[in-house]
């Protein structure tokens, strides 16, 4: 199985399987990770009272780990960095050292992260009793071998993505916190005050159906306008909201788990089920009041203010009762530049991460197939 110039081998004939566990307990609850399905080791979110780390796996520096259950999905990783231990689930492996020299273990996990392979991967563990994708069935697959100078030109590219990405991560989250911060202060500094006297409610429908599908949007839990996932196959939209630029709109039976978001484009419809309304921009800016709330403090408080209410909902009568402190413009402008410069931090990571999943495995293609 050869395309053109580059050489197809069998997995298996390169790797091995890393069988160092834990089992003189010499590493702790501390280093315990697990690997999500966008490819990233994490701390473990299990419950480690009284666990048994014996049999926990130890992962090197170059290593390649995957959970045999969720491969379909994602869930493998290149190890860099210190070492960690994982649960005895995982399979672990390894480039043989002979062969370091000529198989990249980052080009061969860039290879693996393929939407090729993770359907690969559900077609063969069809029908099989336990959906595991396990050593032994990895090592027969057949994979490309270009040069190390064309596998190094993928690597550097996905590094390079990675890199901004990480980066731009790293700005968002302290700039983030320190506009959280400014706004714990301001309540000390000025009265809290309800939010109704500044807003208004709005009701305009999709008359005439001016809007289509094209323009349907509903609000995610991270706070952001989405296409809706719901079925709208011969939908009548006449009676649905229109949201305009700094509109913001917020489910009320979702809105305690962030389900509320400002708009940035010109125009969108959203189920008449939400809440529409905008804000006296000559009082409090939009921005300035999206970070509040953004607040876990916001969403705990939209629980308690539901409760006992008509289906536990939070309605535009209790958003209008919502008390934040309002500083001058002039404040909440300073806090508000900081935001935008957050946001954009996180729009430039999520960028990357975005183009890392598109341009490398077309770079792949083009490597495997020169």
């Amino acid at each position: 199985m050869e395309s053109n110039c580059v050489k197809w081998v069998r997995l298996g004939d390169y790797i091995s399987q890393r069988r160092e566990n834990n089992s003189s307990l010499k590493y702790g609850v501390d280093l315990i990770e697990g690997v999500n399905s966008d490819g990233e080791f994490q701390p473990t979110k299990a419950i480690t009272d009284n666990i048994n780390l014996k049999p926990y796996k130890v992962v090197r520096h170059g290593d390649i780990v995957y959970n045999p259950s969720r491969l379909n999905i994602g869930s493998l990783a290149y190890r860099t960095g210190g070492m960690c231990i994982v649960s005895h689930l995982y399979q672990v492996f390894y480039i043989k050292e002979k062969y370091q020299s000529i198989l990249s273990a980052e080009f061969l996990n860039l290879y693996l992260r393929r939407s090729e392979f993770y359907r690969y991967v559900d077609y063969d563990n069809f029908a099989s009793q336990r959906a595991e994708y396990n050593l032994r069935k990895l090592g027969e697959l057949l994979i490309p071998l270009p040069s190390p100078a064309e596998q190094q030109k993928a690597v550097n590219v996905w590094r390079a993505f990675r890199e901004i990405k990480v980066q731009n991560e790293c700005k968002a989250a302290p700039l983030m916190q320190l506009c959280q911060s400014y706004i714990q202060e301001l309540k000390h500094k000025y009265p809290m005050q309800e939010i109704g006297p500044y807003i208004q409610e709005c009701n305009k429908r999709n008359d005439k159906n001016k809007y289509s599908t094209l323009h349907l949007k509903g609000v995610t839990s991270d706070g952001i306008f989405d296409r809706t996932k719901a079925k709208v196959q011969d939908l009548d939209f006449s009676n649905y909201k229109v949201v305009k630029k700094n509109d913001f709109a917020y489910n009320p039976s979702r809105i305690n788990i962030g389900s509320i978001a400002l708009s940035t484009e010109d125009v969108c419809i959203i189920s008449p089920m939400y809440i529409v309304f905008h804000v006296n921009e000559a009082i409090i800016m939009s921005e300035y009041i999206e970070l509040w709330f953004r607040r876990k403090e916001f969403q705990r408080s939209t629980l308690f203010f539901a409760s006992g209410s008509v289906r536990d909902t939070f309605g535009y009568k209790e958003m209008c009762n919502v008390k934040i402190p309002l500083p001058p413009i002039e404040v909440q402008q300073a806090i508000v530049n900081i935001y935008k410069c957050a946001n954009e931090a996180k729009r430039i990571a999520e960028e990357a991460d975005r183009l890392s999943r598109e341009v490398c495995p077309a770079l792949l293609q083009h490597v495997i197939h020169s």
